[in-house]
């Protein structure tokens, strides 16, 4: 396509949300209009399913539930009167509390204020209160945060360790939805345990984010913890970030949660339009379904050109894999379907990986994240009318640019600065465009089965674990890997046995191991 031909599309294509300052250019991916006619009637229906979704309808069927994180930045859309006032009444508690912390009234017993927060949480209760500290914390905020997001016993002693000094002032929130999920009970465990050891009570620092009535939620309320602020069953985790989730991380912070909520609101009426050309979100899920072929054939690579926007990728990594990534459609039909993502930033991409996504296995498309502005304030210029913005704008056109040319499709979303309403504008977007796509083709974004099978199976290996320990206990001699599995009643798990023992060996368990370690069959076991 010549530069005429091209400039023509570009204008055809590009859509501006003047409230926003919102820009979306879709014109580098090379739909022609007979594709676009074709997915009118698919459109059709994923507009009015989406429709329905706002209105209550059960869009969740396997766990026979509602999917109302729209409500949250709208609360007159949610479906009772109830329901409206509990999501209005619960950003009014948290502004109140976090008032009351940032003020002192609410204080810890050994210091004036509160200064720092573990934030305790996995998924989304991690990724998108990271991607919005990263992205709009101020450089001095009223509480730093930190984030335990695994389960991993050198990352919670590293969060631990840094703030050893500090614990006495540190607020920490704990976030579970049915607060039995493993990650982070265990690391609020970890935490307990921390702050007895400093004879500290853990309940004078501790804050519930979880269900009502949830375990957490009953022993929040029997140890009498400072805070509990509620989640609904209604909103998934990795659409929770405008929910208590994130609501109340942010605050403390010092972010603008009321400007988030409205960016979010502000293109979540832009994405109910029921016009292709007219819908950011639909341009996307148009833009996602041609690159794959409706398939997931192409990774989706998302390219933040702005450091604040890093976690960016991470936080989409979520969204769109767990709600899309799905063996079976609505009828039962398996189907395979998903789109991978992944992302860094420019223009760290330049000296990266885009000598591979231009000359590379083309199987991706690329989301170039752009913002207007450099900075807060005059910039210095490098060379004669030059400045590091011009660069980094430079970088990210010629990338665009250079893909095009050998034939690697793009999207560009553009934005007028990283500000809580533009984050939360992009949030919101993306939701819409994980919804509409889903309509498209006709799966589920709101389950996630694959998870749960994985939380399964990690249960098993721990009650195999404790099956092998107590088979080890009534030997009267070592054994080898295969007379413990069998003496364990898990002879087809020899493998897994195997490796429960090789950890416990590790890490000084009381497990012992005689022989060759690189010969599994001369290896003995027993207990100390």
């Amino acid at each position: 396509m010549d530069a005429t031909a091209l400039w023509q599309r570009y204008q055809e294509w590009l859509y501006f949300h003047e409230g926003l300052g919102f820009y979306l250019d879709v014109s580098r991916m090379r739909f022609d209009d007979a594709f676009v006619d074709a997915l009118q009637p698919k459109f059709a229906k994923a507009f009015a399913d989406m429709a329905e979704l706002e209105k209550g309808a059960i869009a969740n069927p396997d766990e026979n539930r509602m999917v109302g994180h729209y409500w949250l930045r709208n609360p007159d859309l949610a479906p009772t009167p109830e329901l409206t006032q509990e999501i209005v009444a619960t950003v009014e508690q948290i502004e109140e509390f976090v008032e009351k912390v940032h003020t002192g009234a609410i204080h810890p017993p050994k210091a004036p204020r509160y200064t720092d927060i573990i934030s305790i949480g996995i998924g989304g209760s991690a990724l998108g209160p990271q991607f919005v500290a990263e992205a709009l914390a101020p450089d001095f905020p009223p509480l730093a945060i930190h984030f335990i997001d695994n389960t991993d016993p050198a990352g919670i002693d590293r969060v631990l360790t840094q703030l050893r000094n500090k614990l006495s002032s540190t607020l920490v929130l704990v976030i579970s939805k049915s607060g039995g999920t493993p990650e982070p009970r265990n690391g609020m465990f970890e935490v307990k345990t921390a702050y007895a050891r400093q004879n500290l009570d853990f309940a004078n620092y501790a804050i519930a984010i979880t269900m009502p009535g949830s375990k957490l939620d009953e022993q929040a309320k029997a140890e009498k913890w400072l805070m509990r602020f509620p989640m609904y069953d209604w909103v998934g985790g990795r659409t929770s970030e405008l929910s208590t989730v994130g609501l109340v991380p942010a605050a403390l912070q010092g972010i603008d949660i009321k400007a988030m909520l409205e960016g979010a609101k502000e293109m979540d009426d832009a994405t109910r339009v029921p016009d292709l050309k007219q819908n950011p979100a639909a341009l996307l899920a148009l833009s996602w379904y041609y690159a794959g072929n409706g398939k997931g054939e192409k990774d989706m690579v998302v390219l933040p050109y702005k450091d604040s926007l890093l976690l960016f990728s991470r936080y989409l990594q979520q969204l769109v894999m767990e709600s899309l990534g799905k063996e079976k459609d609505l009828e039962g039909n398996t189907v395979h379907q998903g789109i991978a993502v992944y992302g860094n930033k420019g223009s760290t991409d330049q000296h990266a990986y885009v000598q591979q996504l231009r000359e590379g296995v083309p199987n991706f498309f690329a989301t170039f994240i752009e913002v207007l502005e450099d900075r807060q304030g005059p910039s210095p210029e490098i060379e004669p009318g030059i400045t590091a913005g011009d660069y980094l704008s430079g970088f990210l056109q010629g990338t665009r640019q250079a893909l095009y040319e050998n034939h690697r499709d793009s999207i560009t979303v553009t934005i007028p600065q990283v500000n809580p309403r533009t984050v939360g504008a992009l949030i919101a977007l993306y939701d819409r465009a994980v919804g509409l796509y889903a309509s498209l083709v006709n799966i589920n974004a709101y389950h996630q089965p694959g998870v749960e099978a994985g939380k399964k199976a990690a249960a098993s290996i721990l009650e195999l674990q404790t099956q092998v320990v107590t088979a080890l206990k009534t030997a009267s001699s070592p054994l080898t890997i295969a007379e413990l599995a069998d003496k364990a009643g898990a002879s087809t798990q020899i493998e897994s046995v195997y490796m429960i023992i090789r950890h416990l060996h590790a890490n000084q368990r009381g497990v012992i191991l005689e022989g060759n370690l690189g010969q599994l069959s001369s290896l003995k076991v027993s207990l100390k």
